[in-house]
């Protein structure tokens, strides 16, 4: 079946408005064109996507579906689209990075590169999906993983160190023995390279039979529950640096087994390298690397 094309993208226009007159101006077209397009597209599709509601259109509840299943790939058509024309490709620069890095370490940051360079525009897509760079308009990626990508620009963004965290009221700092964290909750990071087993064999502790624990899929949501006192969590110091320095989260172990990995890594084709905005980027990130390096001490 032949795709629809300008019906689809003028049913888009009109959900985006609310109004068939709005999007028919938008579009440069009569409203009995805009009408005409979506009524045809309803009959392909077989249901209703929108409905009178007052001065303008609601979405029907099949079109609020599909309008959220077209919308993310109209609008990076409409990017790419932008990009050959030659408008977008030198100002805006896509990043990539999992969302506790974008949270955590990299949002703090980012207006010194905004800052440094102002006819920067930067897009933070802050997800753990790796990019297909084959089909993906991302510039640069911070990846999570093991760093074995073929193919593929790759360099380290730095080695953390994992330490176990709470807050000051769930637990001073430095009171307590490897094999009393086991009396306590422990918060798990389950995607995190450094779990709370490997780190219990380095400190010669044997798990017990049954944990008390809570699990989260993202660690900077296992970095905000410790800060709550929900338990003790096992995280990075390139994550936490912020709870740390302000004392949010401390070390309640007096001599914690040196658990340190890489699990950041700086990814893209080698052909975006000779990009001036990945460059300018790269050079940036890497003075902040060295900078919070720089600041460890242990």
């Amino acid at each position: 079946m032949q795709l629809p094309i300008k019906a689809i993208l003028v049913f888009h226009a009109t959900a985006r408005a609310g109004s068939i007159s709005r999007a028919a101006e938008e579009l440069s077209v009569t409203p009995s064109a805009v009408s005409q397009q979506i009524q045809l597209l309803e009959v392909q599709l077989g249901v209703s996507l929108l409905a009178k509601a007052g001065r303008g259109v609601a979405l029907t509840e099949a079109g609020e579906r599909y309008f959220s299943m077209i919308s993310e790939q109209i609008e990076r058509i409409e990017e790419a689209t932008g990009t050959i024309r030659g408008f977008r490709s030198v100002t805006t620069l896509t990043i990539r990075a999992t969302p506790t890095l974008s949270n955590k370490w990299l949002l703090p940051r980012l207006g010194a590169l905004l800052d440094r360079h102002p006819d920067l525009e930067v897009r933070l897509d802050g997800t753990n999906e790796p990019t297909d760079f084959n089909q993906e308009l991302v510039d640069v990626e911070l990846r999570h993983g093991n760093g074995r990508w073929p193919g593929l620009f790759v360099e380290g963004l730095a080695e953390e160190r994992f330490l176990p965290v709470c807050a000051p009221e769930y637990a001073a700092a430095g009171t307590l023995l490897p094999a009393d964290l086991l009396a306590h909750r422990l918060i798990h990071s389950v995607k995190s390279q450094a779990q709370w087993t490997g780190w219990l064999q380095l400190a010669e502790v044997t798990p017990g039979e049954r944990w008390r624990r809570v699990l989260f899929d993202r660690s900077h949501m296992a970095i905000d529950a410790a800060v709550r006192g929900m338990g003790i969590a096992l995280e990075s110091t390139l994550m936490m640096q912020d709870e740390l320095k302000s004392g949010r989260l401390v070390c309640p172990i007096a001599a914690p087994p040196d658990l340190r990995i890489v699990t950041q890594w700086i990814v893209c084709p080698r052909d975006h390298l000779r990009q001036k905005k990945v460059r300018q980027f790269l050079d940036w990130l890497r003075e902040e690397r060295d900078a919070w390096q720089a600041s460890q001490t242990g």
